[in-house]
């Protein structure tokens, strides 16, 4: 009962939490961490400890599969070149770089150690730095490059991290033996995700019901990692391909219903993982600490500040060094998206998050364990914190102060897009005689006659009659609320009645007011 008591008081303080990084604009994961810190001190606090594979599937799989479903693949192929960079070439060179360092500041550790935590403070975490993009205009380009990278990293971090982890705990590594079974892991990752996709989407046709829909999502990107997983599959690249191909095929076949419930409980699924996440790193650190003595306290603090400072140089520099040589610039048609100015804006989004938790976690404890663990996860929490807090809260400001310009792509296609099927709902109505028929008729031909007017020819996001409409829905939903007060109709008729206006007024609301 404690445990449980402590998982709704952790969830409460976390909205909270939330909810100020929401007025001050700075990502959430930053006051998440710093609960974290506040939890490792708290006295009688639980010590909980889930299973290395566990942690890896609990917060990764489903992490992936909704950071893959809303990943654009024609963005991906645009800007191949700088996401590659990134996902790969930065990966291997941050790690490269705070093993290299740890060696030279703890000899005694062993390389595939230090390899391992190289590999888990390498990859940067796109809840953290999205959170603050959706506060600040940058350009689309440079927002999707930081998707694909937080979508692609994970899959090259943890590779290496679990080559690092194996020979670390077995003493052993040879290249000849390991290297036929990873490229077959990375080849049959490939195929195996959608191939799976494909059936899923046949599999959920007959599926009506949201609650059984969304339970089998859940189902399916945890099912798909273990499968993977006890196959020697990469599970990220098996649920991001999944994923991806999901989002391709799945939506003519989905009822609007079920799309729409889906989507907000998966935004909750994702922040609840996220909570869970730092309170278990947290819970992690005060028992460390006390196993410490305080010379270990402070060398272990030296290490962590290091490898913080480390991971920040490398990214600067190597995002910097392809800005100069105009690796940002291959696709780029907007002055604002491309220059140093844009390097040092991606650069500096590099936050830390979920996934090197999960891989901190995921280290064996026990007899034997992981050598240097305590090492290990202390670090990867150091870099978390420095980077959620120093570049998470300075992030908006710099830019505000850089002052990218962009001239929204989506926005253009979106416009474009809505005078395409205003149109086209306009020509499903020629010849019906219905006197609704033409009321409709007539709302469609105004909004594309307006759309005639603008410069781009693009559509409003509102059809004309909408104000109107919601002014109406709002007159018939108090005067419901009324007959329920006075006992004219039950609570039951009023749900459903409230539930026909709540969609209607859906229909009716601009995303943004939504």
């Amino acid at each position: 009962m404690m445990i449980f008591e402590w998982i709704v008081g952790v969830l409460f303080g976390a909205v909270l939490l939330a909810a100020f990084a929401r007025r001050v604009g700075a990502p959430y994961p930053v006051f998440l961490a710093l609960g974290g810190i506040g939890l490792a001190f708290v006295p009688a606090v639980p010590n909980l400890v889930l299973d290395p594979d566990l942690a890896l599937a609990l917060f990764l799989a489903p992490v992936l599969l909704d950071a893959g479903y809303d990943t654009s693949v024609r963005d991906l192929r645009d800007n191949w070149r700088p996401i590659a960079g990134l996902a790969f070439g930065a990966v291997v060179a941050t790690t490269l770089a705070v093993a290299l360092l740890v060696k030279l500041l703890v000899p005694d550790m062993p390389i595939a150690a230090a390899i391992v935590l190289g590999a888990i403070v390498a990859p940067p975490d796109a809840v953290a730095a999205l959170s603050v993009l959706r506060h600040v205009d940058l350009p689309h380009r440079l927002t999707t490059i930081l998707r694909g990278e937080s979508l692609l990293n994970d899959a090259g971090s943890l590779l290496i991290y679990r080559l690092g982890v194996g020979a670390a705990m077995t003493g052993t590594f040879s290249v000849s033996e390991i290297a036929p079974t990873f490229l077959v892991g990375i080849v049959g990752s490939l195929v195996a995700g959608p191939v799976l996709a494909l059936a899923y989407t046949v599999a959920m046709r007959p599926i009506r019901d949201a609650p059984s829909a969304i339970v089998l999502q859940f189902v399916a990107a945890f099912g798909i990692w273990i499968g993977a997983e006890h196959l020697y599959l990469s599970g990220v690249l098996t649920v991001v391909t999944f994923a991806i191909t999901v989002a391709r095929f799945s939506p003519g076949l989905t009822p609007p219903r079920n799309r729409i419930v889906s989507y907000a409980v998966w935004d909750t699924a994702v922040f609840v993982l996220n909570v869970l996440a730092f309170v278990l790193i947290g819970l992690q650190i005060g028992p460390i600490l006390e196993r410490l003595t305080t010379e270990q306290r402070i060398s272990y603090a030296l290490v962590g500040a290091a490898v913080f400072l480390t991971v920040v140089v490398v990214r600067l520099v190597w995002v910097l060094s392809a800005s100069h040589f105009a690796r940002f610039d291959t696709q780029g048609r907007n002055p604002g998206d491309r220059g140093l100015g844009a390097g040092l804006a991606v650069a500096w989004s590099g936050m830390r998050g979920i996934v090197t938790i999960a891989t901190a976690l995921a280290l064996p404890e026990g007899d034997p364990g992981f050598p240097y663990r305590d090492l290990v996860v202390l670090t990867a929490f150091c870099v978390i914190i420095g980077t959620l807090t120093i570049q998470g809260l300075t992030l908006r400001p710099l830019l505000a102060h850089l002052g990218l310009e962009d001239d929204d792509p989506v926005g253009r296609e979106v416009g474009h897009g809505r005078t395409q099927a205003y149109a086209a709902a306009l020509k499903s109505l020629e010849g019906e005689p219905d006197a609704a028929a033409e009321t409709l008729r007539t709302e469609f031909r105004t909004a594309l006659e307006q759309a005639e007017t603008q410069e781009n020819g693009f559509a409003s996001e509102t059809l004309p009659a909408d104000v109107f409409r919601r002014g109406a829905i709002e007159a018939a939903r108090d005067r419901v609320l009324a007959l329920r007060r006075t006992g004219e109709i039950g609570d039951d008729a009023y749900y459903i009645l409230e539930e026909e206006f709540d969609w209607a007024e859906l229909n009716a609301t601009p995303r943004a007011e939504s």
